[in-house]
Order: C-alpha cells, then structure tokens, then sequence
C-alpha cells in the first residue's frame, strides 16, 4: 500500500513538474514571437535567393533585432499564427528594420517582401542610349537586356513597331535591389509615356500641323532639348509650329548631331550640308523619330504651343537660359548681334547659339547655314 502510495506521489510529482515546465516552455517561446530584440538603431538585413527560415533567424538574432532564434524558430514550428507565416516562405531582398519591432511583424515583414526601395532616375533630355546606360550602370537592378537591340527591347515591350527613342517617361522609379530587372524600368518608363503622350494628344490645341501624335512626340523632344526654362517651352513650341505651318526648315543643331554617326563634339559646315534624315537644314517637316526623351511639360507644351508671330530665337547670353524671339530676319539678326556684343563682353562658360533656329539669309545659331 505504501509502495502505491510512494508511486503514485511519484507520478503526480512528475506530473506537476512536466505542467510547469510545459507552462514555462510555452511562455518563453510564446515571448521570442512579441518581445523585441535589444537593438536600438535601424538594421538592415540582405536575404539571399533561398535562404532558410533558420539563417534568416539568425542574422536577426546577430543583429538583436530579435531575442532568441531558436526559441522564435520553435514557435514558428509548433503554434498556428507562426506556422502560417513560416509556411508562406520569406522572400529575398534588402530590407530595413526598426528597433522595437516584434519578430512576428519582422517576419511578416519579410514574407511579404517588403524590402527597402531605391530609385534610378531618368533624366529629361537623355537619349534612349543614354538611359540604357544608366541602367546597365545601376548597381541592384538585374540586367535582362544587355546584348538586345532597340528594336528587341521594344518586341519584348509588345511594342515592335515603335522606335525606342522619345517613347519612355523621364522621371524617377523606385525599386527593389536584386528583385527589379532593367526590362522591368523601362516598362514602366515606356507605360507613363505612352499615358502622358495619349492625355496630352486628347487635350491638344487645335489646327495643329500634326499628323498624328507619334509627330508631336518628335517635335516635343526638340523642345526638351531646346529650352530648359518652363516659362519657354510653350513659346519655343510656338515657333517651331509656325515654322512647321509655312514649310519653312526647323534648322536646328541637336537633330543634325542625333544623325551623325560617331559624333566628336564638333558640328561643321560640312555636317549641316550633308543630308540625311535627321538633317533639318537639308529637309523640311520633322525628323523621323525623337531625338531624345521628352518630359510631361515638353510634351504638353508641344500639343499646346503659344500663339506668337515668332519666327527666330537665339540664346541671350547672360546665363539665365532664356533667348530672345524675333517675328522678322532683321529683327532676329539684331539680336544675334546683342548675344554676339554679350559674349564678346563676358564670354560665358558656356552658352552657344547653336540651338537657335535661324534665318534662311542670317547668321545661324551655331555659324551661317549653308
């Protein structure tokens, strides 16, 4: 009797034992989910394609950003809210994280792939080669179309029949490093493009010398190369739209130099007299494609040009960026003459008139036309 009395002290000692280290057990792995690491400044943590929940656990451990990997990683296995979010799988990328978190919003945090944005900018005025460029030199962005064709890109873009050039959206785009591709900027790029050029062309002035909006495109890309001042470009897109009306030549330096193979830095006579497509001192009308990558101002400029009796403009000389216009030849050279009598006082840095559309009988912006 005594012997099962003993027993049976025995068994429910064990017993009281095992409940209360179950209880402990449970509330210490039940805390690795909610209490927070000890770190006190923001983490940040690179995840690896593939990494196991055990490595990931680890460096947030190594970094306090969580108490106990192995205590989390149990209750991840054992409890339902965390097996849930264990099952979903973590994704790879950079992500950052605050001091103070709990684990399981950390962690929710990296299923989700909520990883930390950088951004690339696409500049106004870049040729398309330039913007390849710049993507193949951003360093987190997954190259695709190394060794494609303009032509390739824009098959890959459902868009085969367009040329590269003018079709994509300066501005600047946000991504997620080592998760974001370069074919994958450009499409986004080249969506706010075709938004903005479609918005634009439905609200146009109208009576304007286009004959779709594929040609506004082209126009709005001199513009952007024109005149950086927004006071201007609607001004400049005015007179470039007269020019259009009357067939007179654009004439303009910038569209010469996008035609030359191999350009030095240097346009000659000689260049301005070759012909080509891109040549608007030997051809009338517009170039055939962009010469660059307009903006949303260029482009609603363009489609809503100023009405202005100008003819001419040329560069004032003083650093501002602006120009002066002129209706009439004699008009324009007198101010070819300020600008030159300005240079000649205070030679800037740099200024040129070789963006200025000149005169069929007048000193060009960049030296007579031929």
């Amino acid at each position: 009797m005594r012997i099962r009395r003993a027993i049976a002290t025995t068994l429910l000692g064990l017993l009281l034992v095992a409940a209360v280290g179950g209880v402990w057990l449970w509330r210490t792995i039940s805390a690795a989910a909610v209490t927070p690491g000890a770190a006190t400044q923001v983490g940040e943590l690179q995840i690896a394609q593939g990494a196991s929940l055990r490595s990931v656990l680890r460096q947030l451990e190594e970094r306090q950003l969580i108490g106990n990997a192995q205590h989390f990683e149990w209750y991840l296995r054992c409890c339902r809210p965390g097996k849930g979010l264990a099952a979903s799988g973590i994704k790879a990328g950079r992500y950052r994280i605050a001091p103070g978190q709990q684990p399981l919003a950390i962690l929710r945090q990296l299923v989700e792939g909520r990883v930390m944005l950088e951004s690339i900018t696409i500049v106004e005025g870049w040729t398309f080669a330039q913007m390849r460029a710049a993507l193949a030199r951003r360093v987190g962005l997954q190259t695709v179309v190394r060794g494609l064709s303009d032509a390739q890109i824009m098959r890959e873009l459902g868009a085969p029949e367009l040329p590269a050039e003018g079709r994509f959206a300066p501005d600047t785009y946000s991504f997620a490093p080592g998760n974001t591709s370069d074919l994958q900027i450009m499409r986004l790029a080249y969506e706010a493009q075709q938004r903005i050029l479609q918005e634009a062309w439905n609200s146009r002035a109208p009576d304007l010398p286009f004959a779709n909006a594929a040609e506004a495109l082209a126009l709005a890309s001199i513009v952007e190369k024109e005149t950086g001042l927004a006071s201007e470009r609607a001004r400049v897109a005015g007179v470039y739209i007269n020019r259009l009306r009357i067939g007179m030549r654009l004439q303009y330096d910038p569209s010469v130099i996008y035609g030359i193979r191999n350009y030095d830095g240097n346009i000659r006579r000689s260049d301005l007299r070759r012909d080509g497509p891109y040549n608007t001192y030997t051809r009338a009308g517009l170039p055939p494609t962009p010469i660059a990558l307009p903006g949303r101002d260029a482009i609603i400029a363009t489609l809503n040009p100023e009405k202005t009796d100008a003819l001419f403009f040329v560069a004032i000389g003083d650093g501002s960026g602006g120009h002066y216009f002129a209706a009439t030849n004699a008009e324009h050279n007198r101010n070819v003459q300020r600008y030159l009598e300005r240079l000649r006082a205070a030679p800037p840095a740099s200024d040129a008139l070789a963006d200025a559309p000149p005169a069929a009988d007048a000193p060009a912006a960049g030296g007579s036309p031929p």
